[in-house]
């Protein structure tokens, strides 16, 4: 885990680039030729060509034990918090990035902290928001082959190797999701959690799409091909809400808190 404040980008970097930035691994960091080649994800999910993963797997275990101790021990006094997700390529001057910004502010303003996985782009922008608004601004890192490190907005960040361990935290402090237009690792925490929502072990869990025109079209792929194949039901599309007001979408994390006043285990 690493909290301490990055450098700020040097003037002839782009927009939220930096020179020999850090690759992080765990509270260890690595620059240049001591970068590794794989990360800690891709050795763990290899396929073992010898039987020396009877060896090295059960001490992986033990890593893995101490990313969720280090998780929930950083987290468990944050209070009622939102994680935000979208786009690390998004660019700071982009109508995206403004509706980030005023969604982080927006949601500290009603009360909550911010979450978010820390890097560039929209993370930035929500991690901005909350920052600018005084409240609290929370970055989930993960060990990347091209790391981007947490951002300056960050003032509370934990670093992970292990994808499967940092959702668990988002899923666990965080009282909804607030997804703004993004690749593959967005869709992934969002179609993680509404599969969660809709197989009941996530309750009273609101799921926010901002951005009609990016994601109108995965809502009508949605109806179209899953409910009219019948592999979803009509009652799971109530499990997403398209807007492009934050504010109803801060409304909905709102009225979820109210309907739920006790934190989830």
């Amino acid at each position: 885990m690493s909290t301490e404040p990055l450098d700020p980008p040097d003037e002839k970097d782009g927009p939220g680039e930096r020179a020999d930035p850090w690759y992080r691994r765990g509270p260890i960091g690595f620059r240049r030729s001591q970068v590794p080649e794989e990360t800690t994800d891709e050795r763990l999910l290899a396929t073992p060509s010898r039987a020396d993963w009877v060896h090295s797997d059960p001490w992986r275990v033990l890593r893995i034990q101490s990313e969720f101790v280090e998780g929930f021990g950083a987290l468990a006094e944050l209070g009622p918090a939102v994680s935000v997700f979208g786009s690390a390529r998004t660019p700071v001057d982009s109508p995206e990035y403004a509706t980030g910004v005023e969604v982080g502010r927006r949601l500290v303003d009603a009360g909550f902290a911010v979450i978010t996985g820390g890097g560039p782009g929209l993370m930035a922008a929500a991690n901005r928001g909350a920052c600018d608004a005084g409240g609290t601004s929370v970055g989930l890192g993960i060990e990347l082959p091209h790391e981007q490190g947490m951002n300056e907005w960050v003032d509370l960040g934990v670093n992970f190797r292990y994808f499967f361990a940092r959702k668990t935290m988002f899923l666990k402090y965080s009282q909804g999701f607030v997804v703004l237009p993004g690749g593959f690792g967005t869709l992934d925490e969002l179609f993680e959690a509404l599969t969660l929502v809709q197989t009941g072990k996530v309750k009273r869990f609101p799921l926010v799409l901002l951005g009609s025109a990016y994601w109108g079209g995965l809502l009508d792929w949605v109806r179209g091909t899953q409910l009219a194949a019948g592999t979803i039901s009509a009652r799971d599309l109530d499990l997403l809400t398209l807007t492009d007001d934050p504010q109803e979408a801060v409304d909905l994390m709102v009225r979820a808190r109210q309907a739920s006043p006790r934190p989830r285990d």
